[in-house]
């Protein structure tokens, strides 16, 4: 069975749906996971509490880092408040797609 992608290619880049963990213990992306209605998301710890954005700009830098772009180019599309996020990231979707493979496949499931 093929796990469903935690993103989607867009004319800009891609769309990357995660899952939330705020005031966790460190600052992770965990992986991929396949949630229990089917949607996949890549699973993200950030050590910043959920308060005045705090834990969505945790998320942004740490995503960023891990692709290796720029923090302007990823941004909150949407769930500001909610654990479930679609980030908007800038650039070539397929490079992109490539930088997300070793999360997605090393810990799909």
């Amino acid at each position: 069975m093929t796990t469903p992608k935690c993103y989607r290619l867009s004319p800009n880049g891609l769309s990357l749906f995660v899952r939330v963990t705020p005031n966790a213990g460190r600052d992770a992306i965990e992986g991929a996971e396949v949630r229990d209605d089917g949607q996949a998301v890549l699973r993200v710890r950030v050590k910043a509490v959920a308060d005045k954005g705090r834990a969505n700009a945790a998320v942004v830098a740490l995503v960023a880092k891990g692709l290796g772009v720029p923090k302007s180019t990823v941004t909150v599309a949407g769930g500001e408040t909610a654990r479930i996020k679609t980030l908007a990231v800038a650039g070539d979707g397929s490079a992109l797609a490539e930088a997300l493979a070793p999360w997605i496949e090393a810990n799909g499931r």
